[in-house]
């Protein structure tokens, strides 16, 4: 008990206050996410990012329907590149999910309680970036209709999946991490949706959340199974944070291509997906707070610890670029060193240091206490952030590719406009399913959030006895006073 007091005491030493507004009550919390679902109206912004991201989502549709006619020829690949946007975007979105189960499933086991207030649309947003990392695979196959031939099913033919492959290694890899992602995503969901059926104004939001919420009725039974679920779920969640980007990197260092065969890849790749993924939840987490005026439960402190986690990672990338330059030049592999300086001075050179400025010195200023404090600075550094991993992630795939050990075989990649359309397609996919979510499903947990306040501790432990005692006893349906 001392230890969760300690927590929620205002720190004024660092100047950031605490973790939630010690004005809160449990009734304030319920009222003011619940009524986000079912009674507000829904802020003009939410709309005018609707309407945004929707045009993008039609531009997506249009593009996919016309590669799905024409083949992917209208993109920018070629005979060297055969890897373009499709990939670069894939790992992309991938590493971007990353911080959502860290956030969610780590810092659960690790009992940092400032992730209650901020780990529910992170969640979602691993949710919805593999979504969108999932298209990018099944596209570049050219044939996306024959998808099923990656999946080992009883065929009759008896052909199977080319378990070398890494293109099947994705596909249960990005599937584990989905259903396993969306499970846990889902069991925390289940007290917050009882709520909102008992606060639901209108008969059908009382239906659909309570077929939605499975019968949940608040006993000492029900807590007991959903906190051992919800841990249990946590652990399998967490190996996935290192397993998954490692895989996708496997994609890369199986190869014996001149900048991508290294063991160096798996950290490098977790790292950097980590650095991404705590970007994206400062994008989402600063408008958030400020559209729908949740100061009191996303406080400075958990910008604070975001951005503190996001330079963290950074300075691990920043270690990662240097050691990878080094690797190449110590090695005495002529093709790798020259790789290297393919990467930095030639036709891509421009692309190298833009993603050094955008991805290392930029975030550097998050040093600054005074940067830490002023949200537009962090909401600008965390863009910046993203848009160096995807061009890094452009150095990668594309660069690697342009130059191979025969000068007969090098190419240039040229981006078409069926290529950008891609991409900011699927940032609009991701934009539109997040707004959603915010507008149908509370966005931030309520019987998390609860328990971070004083008055929680009075009955906190008490009930837990209370109900180890129910369980042991068989009584599984005795409500929690």
């Amino acid at each position: 008990m001392a230890a969760s007091q300690h927590l929620r005491v205002q720190t004024k030493a660092d100047g950031y206050g605490p973790m939630i507004d010690k004005n809160q009550t449990f009734r304030s919390i319920t009222e003011q996410i619940s009524s986000i679902v079912v009674r507000q109206r829904p802020p003009l912004m939410w709309y005018i990012g609707t309407g945004l991201s929707f045009i993008l989502v039609l531009i997506l549709m249009g593009a996919v329907t016309y590669l799905l006619l024409r083949g992917i020829g209208i993109w920018g690949v070629n005979v060297p590149v055969a890897w373009g946007f499709a990939i670069t975007n894939f790992v992309w979105w991938i590493g971007i999910g990353h911080a959502g189960t860290l956030i969610s499933a780590i810092l659960l086991l690790l009992a940092q309680h400032w992730r209650n207030s901020i780990n529910r649309f992170a969640e979602a947003m691993t949710l919805f970036a593999v979504i969108c990392a999932g298209l990018f695979p099944l596209l570049h196959l050219g044939r996306p209709w024959m998808f099923y031939y990656l999946i080992p099913y009883p065929a009759t033919m008896g052909t199977w999946p080319q378990f070398r492959s890494p293109l099947v290694w994705d596909i249960f890899a990005v599937s584990t991490y989905l259903t396993v992602s969306l499970v846990f995503w889902y069991i925390g969901l289940i007290p917050d949706m009882a709520t909102v059926r008992d606060r639901a104004p209108k008969r059908w939001q009382q239906i659909i959340f309570g077929i939605l919420c499975f019968g949940w009725r608040g006993s000492s039974y029900h807590w007991k199974r959903y906190e051992m679920t919800y841990l249990l779920l946590a652990g399998l969640a967490t190996p996935l944070v290192l397993s998954v980007h490692t895989v996708v990197s496997f994609d890369f260092t199986i190869s014996i291509l001149p900048g991508w065969h290294s063991t160096f890849f798996p950290p490098y790749f977790v790292a950097g997906a980590i650095y991404s993924g705590f970007a994206m939840v400062l994008m989402l987490a600063i408008p958030i707070r400020a559209i729908y005026h949740l100061e009191d439960v996303i406080t400075p402190r958990h910008i604070n610890n975001c951005a503190r986690l996001m330079l963290v990672t950074g300075i691990i990338v920043l270690y990662s670029y240097v050691m990878e330059t080094f690797i190449a030049w110590y090695s005495g592999d002529p093709y790798e060193w020259a790789m290297m300086k393919f990467r930095m001075f030639g036709p891509y050179g421009w692309v190298y240091w833009v993603l050094v400025v955008f991805n290392l010195a930029i975030p550097q200023l998050v040093w600054l206490r005074r940067i830490r404090r002023n949200n537009i600075a962090l909401f600008l550094i965390s863009m910046s952030v993203l848009v160096g991993m995807w061009l890094e992630r452009f150095v990668i795939v594309i660069q690697s590719l342009s130059q191979d050990f025969l000068p007969s075989s090098w190419g240039i990649y040229r981006p078409t406009i069926w290529d950008w359309a891609v991409l900011f397609g699927t940032v609009g996919l991701f934009t539109f399913l997040m707004l959603l979510f915010l507008r149908l499903l509370p966005m931030i947990s309520m019987s998390e959030v609860r328990r971070m306040l004083p008055a929680a501790e009075v009955h906190l432990e008490p009930e837990r006895e209370k109900a180890a005692r129910l369980v042991e006893a068989g009584q599984e349906e005795v409500p929690s006073s």
